[in-house]
């Protein structure tokens, strides 16, 4: 990677950028530049970035021009971003969640997390690439692969699955093409992808962070959240995302629960871990995960939590995991694999997607597509290039199979949707996570009545989806990379909360990226860092 005015941009922090621009080395405009020139450079390979923002070098130019004058908005303040495809953005840019029958709709406004953006500083730099439709529409589909981005494909092995449906964002940041981005997760779709990519992810709890202006999945579930290449870059933003919204009532919930003065006061260091209690779902959470050797890496860095001080208790489980775990693989429709269409988290997603997608196409204009009916048709009449029907089209198997199956709801919330939204919930939250957490000794020495997160392996999609299912947060910290693990793919580990954690989570995970990065060079479980060169092996120096 080429230097920017004489500086090392790979792998900058955004406290690197701001004193870069403090101190007149270089401009947010430099800055920019710098980036899209790395655009220019590697997005060939990786088709992270859908679409540049044609106003950003207008908006760098406002910064500059701001902070000459003596006005600094703060840590963002003339930092590039990148957006997934399904925020809206009221500007020249399009918001299609990656599908060509939304092109040239009109959205109403920003969505709420975009203006909070904008607000701090932030350069729009454009729209990432995704999983069309965020991974909603079908069972068998490409991960990052949409009509009309194509496919995204991870820095470090452009040949597989690059995690979704928040590919491109999560993509962007490995590859330092961009320092953070948004993406938006029902039910993985930060996690996932943050982990297959070396990044940090903060899937806040449901409600922290607005959805207004976002293409939906399902109100219950939907999270908006950050990614960066450290905790404090992703809290950055984070900073700047979170609040009430009044188009969002579930943000309403967080109003006395979030610390004044935001979150990135919640940083520490390695010393912070003395002290800190965790447990290990071993049978819950880390028994299902299936990737030959990742466990046992994991657990080597576990020890080396541990002796930072940190107490690890095994064997935390979660209360309801016989019944609610799959023992297979992720399945979100897993209450009807057994039988029990009212205990799945799919019966209220489907009955969700309907009506939130109508209800978010109502507020755009010239556009024909006004329901779920019309999208489907709209993907026959187009088969060949949406793949709307199963077998045609490589990229999706099953075709529109879970459209059909939302739409065969017709958004009804019967007697089955809220039995299922009940059981989802208790066994998530009270029987899941938060009686995972109680399962701690009265008498523990650290004077603790609930552990302060529970630890799990992010690759294991029964993992973040008890989350997703609970609404609760999660933050995922790189932890390593495959080699012969996971076709040479990063992984990560993944720290998970009760609602409204957030600043404990990340209190405890800046705490252990610090001792990750306080290891001696060599050490597997030192920040491995790209250096800029694509394709396999010869990624990393």
């Amino acid at each position: 990677m080429s230097l920017c005015k004489g500086q090392i941009l790979e792998e900058a922090s955004i406290d690197d950028m701001q004193t870069w621009m403090s101190s007149g080395i270089m401009t947010a405009v430099d800055l920019l530049s710098c980036y899209i020139d790395r655009y220019n450079q590697v997005d060939w390979y990786t088709n992270s970035v859908l679409q540049l923002n044609p106003d950003a070098m207008a908006i760098a130019k406002v910064t500059d021009d701001e902070r000459a004058a003596g006005r600094v908005r703060g840590p963002l303040h003339g930092i590039p971003f990148l957006v997934k495809d399904n925020y809206a953005t009221k500007d020249k840019m399009e918001t299609t969640a990656g599908f060509w029958g939304l092109v040239g709709n009109i959205v109403p406004r920003d969505a709420h997390v975009v203006k909070g953006l904008r607000n701090a500083g932030g350069v729009l730099f454009g729209h990432a690439t995704l999983t069309e439709w965020a991974g909603m529409r079908s069972n068998n589909y490409s991960e990052g692969y949409s009509p009309r981005g194509d496919q995204t494909r991870s820095p470090y092995n452009l040949t597989v699955n690059p995690g979704g449906s928040s590919s491109g964002p999560a993509v962007a940041v490995a590859g330092n093409q961009i320092p953070i981005a948004i993406g938006t997760e029902t039910d993985g779709s930060i996690i996932n992808p943050a982990e297959r990519n070396a990044v940090v992810g903060i899937k806040p709890t449901v409600g922290l962070t607005s959805r207004a202006g976002v293409i939906p999945g399902s109100h219950s579930q939907d999270s908006t959240g950050p990614f960066g290449k450290t905790v404090r870059d992703a809290v950055y933003a984070l900073d700047a995302m979170y609040g009430p919204d009044p188009n969002d009532n579930y943000t309403l919930a967080q109003i006395g629960k979030t610390p004044e003065g935001g979150y990135a006061q919640f940083l520490a260091d390695k010393s912070a871990l003395k002290g800190a209690v965790f447990g290990i779902p071993w049978l819950s959470l880390w028994n299902v995960n299936k990737a030959p050797g990742q466990n046992e890496a994991l657990l080597e860095l576990i020890v080396l939590i541990e002796s930072a001080g940190a107490t690890i208790i095994n064997g935390t489980e979660l209360p309801s995991w016989e019944t609610t775990i799959p023992q297979d693989g992720w399945n979100w429709d897993y209450g009807t694999t057994r039988g029990y269409p009212n205990e799945s988290e799919f019966t209220v997603v489907k009955t969700d997607f309907y009506n939130d997608i109508r209800a978010y196409l109502s507020e755009l204009n010239n556009t024909d597509l006004k329901s779920l009916e019309d999208i489907i048709n709209y993907i026959l009449d187009n088969f060949g290039s949406e793949g709307g029907l199963p077998g045609i089209h490589p990229a999706y198997g099953s075709g529109q199979d879970n459209f059909l199956v939302y739409n065969e709801t017709q958004g009804i919330y019967n007697e089955t949707y809220w039995q299922a939204k009940e059981f989802i919930r208790r066994t998530s939250q009270e029987e899941g996570i938060d009686g995972a957490l109680a399962a701690i000794s009265p008498n523990h020495p650290s004077g603790k009545t609930k552990l302060d997160a529970l630890l799990a392996p992010p690759d294991a999609g029964q993992s973040y989806s008890v989350a997703a299912q609970a609404g609760y947060p999660l933050i995922t910290l790189p932890a390593g990379v495959g080699g012969a693990l996971s076709s040479s793919m990063p992984y990560g580990l993944m720290l998970m909360g009760s609602a409204w954690s957030e600043a404990t989570l990340i209190k405890y995970a800046s705490a252990i990226e610090d001792l990750q990065l306080s290891q001696p060079e060599g050490y597997p479980y030192r920040r491995t860092k790209l250096r800029g060169r694509i394709g396999g092996a010869e990624v990393f120096p």
